[in-house]
């Protein structure tokens, strides 16, 4: 099934592509700043979701979706060349982190209903039980925390 409606399941990195790019469960995953970066976040993600954590599909359809929030908001407003994809789960929780060199803090807009942009973090808040920012010597890391069933 596809991740976005009209979005193809499968562009060569499904299969592998944790051997392709990396595993954001050992170390962090280096992805360009490039918009189709989000694209392989979520690839990777799933991967890790479904495949070595065997979770749930509504709780790993969540949790990519905001992976390609953080992804897409590193994109759009760091600047940055890299960012850095991890991902961790200890019991009945996941944690997802993105990091990128900016020390520029996100910001949770209020969203109305016909807003057609800054909605990302407000789904972050919604969807995940809790998140943050940890500002780094050089940077920052944006993350979420998720509860699994152990």
């Amino acid at each position: 099934m596809p991740e976005v409606p009209g979005e193809p399941t499968s562009d060569g990195l499904s299969g592998g592509v944790l051997d392709l790019v990396g595993d954001p469960t050992i170390g962090e995953v280096r992805l360009p700043n490039r918009p189709e970066s989000a694209r392989r976040a979520r690839r990777l993600a799933r991967t890790v979701l479904e495949s070595h954590w065997s979770l749930p599909e509504p709780v790993t359809d969540d949790a990519v979706l905001l992976v390609s929030e953080l992804v897409g908001n590193a994109v759009r407003h760091t600047g940055a060349l890299v960012f850095g994809l991890r991902m961790m789960r200890r019991r009945g929780w996941i944690r997802v982190e993105v990091r990128d060199p900016s020390r520029g803090l996100p910001c949770l807009l209020p969203v109305h209903g016909m807003d057609t942009s800054g909605r990302g973090l407000f789904l972050v808040d919604t969807l995940s039980d809790r998140w943050g920012v940890d500002l780094l010597p050089r940077g920052k890391t944006t993350w979420f925390e998720m509860r699994v069933v152990a």
